[in-house]
């Protein structure tokens, strides 16, 4: 076996990315030799590979999916926002600057076609099998001329193409045919069919629309997936996290105590790597929540200041929103908060920043006593440690250096009192580590918590990729997935007008 698929989608959220986790692990327990790609991703959460490159956490959890250590190959270009007009653009794992959307992709978007086709070709060189993620939707009329990461990669590559629709939103026949329809020719001769998300209800009652659809379109549907809860794994995009609700929709377990532990994040701008507390919502009797607002604090029991693209954004606003003196409240008090990268940094004495928002020198929280200055050198490293008498490993990626100056060490940051700070993403993924800093949590804030003696975040997650596997080997056919994998779009695909415009 020797081939490639491009899953695009109707709309951002379609579920590209756990479809392409899904086709990943389905593939794999067939005994395919298979890896991710995704050509470019826009995304606050990253992650740091081996050898220290950062790319997107989605294309980490596919290489999961894949059983494989992720590499720079499988998300040669990544885009970071730093506001609505500009991305840190990081390229085969190291950030080479700032561009607007209109200087990226006014030009320098498609300089690098031919560097992503020259990843996805070596990756294609070493495994049976590459499956690509698209993003957006393949008919973003207005972008397609510099497009390299939907119809650009697969004419590019001679990728078939296959379009998610999450039905769950409505309107997937017409974002179907609409999608087909505002390509080129071209363009078209590779999409070769359909898979419908998130179908809730009997399948019997939705085979007629989808045989007028290949009846409109020539295309046949792959499959259709039925609604499942917490299947959002290593989600793409923070700015799009909602301020309420538990984090991926999943039930919180019983506790093995008599008290549950209530863990409230701050919700700030640009927030990144929030997949940093799935650990924490992982653990029978932890209910996380986010918040903005200061009066939601007042029953957490421990409040996480995540990482953020902004730092000095992220400070102005727990400052407008009275969050900022809540939370040195809490700090008087001997109540838990965990600062994580940027949180870390808010909750220093003082912050010089020349690098991202070129404000110089503001003062932090104060609660810490750490000084943080932003270098302009990236720093993407996989430490490993121990802290709370456990063995822990995480990721770091940040520009602050930050100078601790008193307190008791903690990770590479410190600790006073009830509060704590690191620059560690993925530290609560260590679990013996995890179950420590709870019981910690617990004792700071009179809960009579107790950690679950057998929670392993890896065998979740190991768990949750299955069931991605499962969706797919039980709910698309799975015989014609692989012969379009192997072989490609059928030919000769009818032309659905209108087509591009000129």
């Amino acid at each position: 076996m020797n081939g490639g698929l491009l899953v695009a989608g109707t709309t951002s959220d379609a579920g590209k990315s756990v479809v392409t986790a899904g086709i990943c692990r389905w593939l794999v327990r067939q005994g395919v030799k298979v890896a991710p790609f995704k050509a470019q991703n826009m995304s606050l959460n990253s992650f740091v590979t081996r050898e220290g490159a950062e790319i997107g956490r989605a294309q980490a959890m596919q290489a999961q999916a894949c059983r494989i250590e992720p590499t720079a190959l499988m998300n040669p270009v990544l885009l970071k926002p730093g506001g609505e007009q500009s991305s840190q653009v990081v390229l085969l794992g190291k950030p080479v600057g700032e561009l607007s959307a209109r200087g990226y992709h006014g030009g320098r978007q498609q300089r690098l076609l031919g560097t992503v086709l020259d990843c996805l070709a070596e990756l294609r060189g070493t495994y049976d099998a590459v499956i690509c993620e698209g993003a957006g939707s393949p008919a973003e009329i207005n972008l397609r001329r510099t497009d390299i990461v939907n119809m650009g990669i697969a004419r590019g590559a001679r990728l078939p193409v296959l379009v998610v629709g999450d039905i769950d939103r409505g309107g997937v026949f017409a974002s179907f045919f609409g999608t087909v329809a505002l390509l080129s020719r071209e363009d078209q001769e590779l999409v070769a069919g359909f898979l419908v998300n998130k179908f809730r209800g009997d399948v019997s009652l939705l085979e007629p629309g989808l045989d007028m659809l290949h009846g409109l379109t020539g295309r046949r549907t792959y499959g259709v997936l039925p609604f499942r809860h917490g299947l959002g794994i290593d989600e793409e995009d923070g700015l799009r996290v909602s301020l309420r609700g538990t984090v991926r929709e999943s039930e919180v377990s019983a506790p093995v105590g008599e008290d549950i532990l209530r863990v409230a994040v701050c919700a700030v701008p640009l927030m990144s790597n929030f997949t940093d507390v799935d650990a924490l919502a992982a653990e029978p009797g932890v209910v996380v929540r986010f918040v903005d607002r200061p009066e939601e604090l007042a029953d957490a029991d421990l409040v996480v200041v995540p990482g953020t693209r902004g730092t000095i954004r992220a400070l102005d606003w727990l400052r407008a929103r009275g969050l900022a003196d809540a939370l040195v409240h809490r700090a008087a008090e001997g109540r838990p908060t965990l600062g994580i990268c940027g949180g870390f940094q808010i909750l220093g004495e003082h912050i010089e920043d020349e690098v991202e928002s070129r404000r110089g020198r503001v003062d932090g929280l104060g609660i810490l006593p750490v000084r943080v200055r932003f270098a302009r050198e990236k720093t993407l490293t996989r430490p490993a440690g121990r802290a709370l008498g456990e063995p822990v490993q995480g990721y770091e990626i940040h520009h602050g250096v930050a100078e601790v100056t008193g307190g008791e060490p903690f990770l590479d940051g410190c600790r006073v009192g009830a509060v704590w700070g690191t620059h560690w993403h993925g530290s609560l993924e260590s679990d013996g580590f995890r179950r420590a800093f709870l019981r910690e949590v617990a004792a700071a804030a009179g809960r009579r918590f107790v950690p679950a003696p057998g929670t392993s975040f890896a065998a979740l997650r190991e768990e949750q990729l299955d069931r991605l596997g499962d969706l797919i080997e039980q709910h698309a056919d799975t015989d014609a997935l692989r012969r379009l994998i192997e072989s490609g779009a059928p030919q000769g695909l009818p032309f659905i007008p209108p087509g591009a415009p000129a």
